[in-house]
């Protein structure tokens, strides 16, 4: 009976299929649609008009473009910033990337949205924005050797630098927030912080060999970026969207920008999107990337037509009515980031991370 019932386990009946992918549980990814390649190119206008720099506003979509699951979307993405040239009017803060360099930022956002994302939307989207590449001549120069692989040589070294992060992002209160986690669940803090802070998020030592090219690489406050679009884009988290703000502003009040872009048009260019404009243009930014794909899953956005958007009209509807509540927590959690006592409400206790 028992070898009977394994044997049956082997194989699946119809209506099991069927319900596995039945349309309202959105198996499939998100395509794209007709009006993102307008979208980025409006994004990185904007991004130059503002003196922002390349690489911040190619991250910025691409962290959204991973959290709304849409691989055909990142390739229109790849493609369009590709192809633009310097505007003869605007200024360009530095050279343009390289197709090859594009990609490899592209792919190492990718990987960093896993601790924000979760893991399967990132392994569906860099599969097949690795197989979209494909057609590229230089595509057989992608980078193919890992670089955060842990070993007994290097173990030490790979905490420090996630303890080094977390507590660039969260201090003075990494303390109380490891604490906070670890009430949660024992297991939460040492979780994040080797497992994410430490493997991931923190970049490898740039003697490591393997991993993408330098240029690639997003550092301290391009990675502050990627935690930002991810999870404005996955709705619900306002919490932590608003650590993350504080997270980018931290970053450049420690001078790290100064460490990680070269240029110093770059580095003021960072400066002025970790301020209040800037940090504005981040999230309406994402918004304008989420309407237009939609993204169903976590994320919850409702594609919109594209009428309004091709004509430049902001759309200042309040989704789902959710905003208000989002916007209780906000001034709670900056009432703590502060160094306030908050309202001491079950909200207010909420965790950041």
């Amino acid at each position: 009976m028992a070898e009977t019932k394994l044997k049956d386990l082997s194989s699946l009946r119809p209506s099991l299929k069927k319900l596995i992918n039945a349309p309202f549980a959105s198996p499939a990814t998100t395509p794209a649609p007709p009006q993102i390649r307008n979208i980025y190119q409006r994004l990185s206008r904007e991004a130059k008009s503002r003196k922002y720099g390349e690489r911040p506003w190619i991250t910025i979509a691409a962290a959204a473009t991973f959290t709304l699951n849409s691989p055909s979307s990142l390739s229109h993405l790849h493609s369009t910033s590709s192809s633009l040239t310097p505007h003869p009017t605007l200024p360009s803060l530095s050279p343009p990337l390289t197709p090859l360099l594009l990609a490899e930022l592209i792919r190492e956002v990718g990987l960093k949205c896993i601790s924000f994302n979760g893991i399967p939307r990132t392994i569906n989207c860099l599969n097949a924005f690795r197989s979209d590449l494909e057609v590229n001549p230089w595509s057989s120069s992608l980078s193919s050797v890992p670089s955060r692989t842990v070993t007994t040589s290097n173990i030490n070294n790979t905490t420090s630098r996630g303890n080094a992060l977390w507590k660039s992002i969260y201090t003075p209160h990494h303390g109380k927030l490891t604490q906070k986690l670890a009430l949660a669940h024992p297991d939460l803090p040492g979780y994040i912080l080797q497992g994410h802070y430490a493997m991931l998020l923190a970049d490898p030592t740039r003697h490591v060999e393997g991993g993408v090219p330098r240029q690639a690489r997003l550092g301290r406050c391009l990675t502050s970026l990627v935690a930002i679009a991810c999870l404005r884009a996955q709705r619900g988290v306002g919490p932590q969207v608003l650590s993350h703000v504080y997270g980018l502003r931290k970053a450049v009040e420690q001078g790290l920008h100064r460490e990680e872009f070269e240029d110093e048009e770059e580095r003021e260019g960072m400066e002025r999107l970790a301020g209040d404009e800037g940090c504005e243009w981040i999230l309406e930014s994402v918004d304008k990337i989420a309407r237009a794909i939609g993204g169903g899953g976590f994320a919850g956005w409702e594609r919109e037509v594209d009428q309004d958007q091709e004509d430049g009209v902001e759309d200042d509807t309040r989704l789902d009515g959710e905003v208000s509540e989002v916007g209780n927590v906000a001034e709670e959690m900056e009432e703590e980031l502060q160094g306030g006592t908050g309202s001491g409400s079950g909200r207010g206790r909420e965790s950041k991370l």
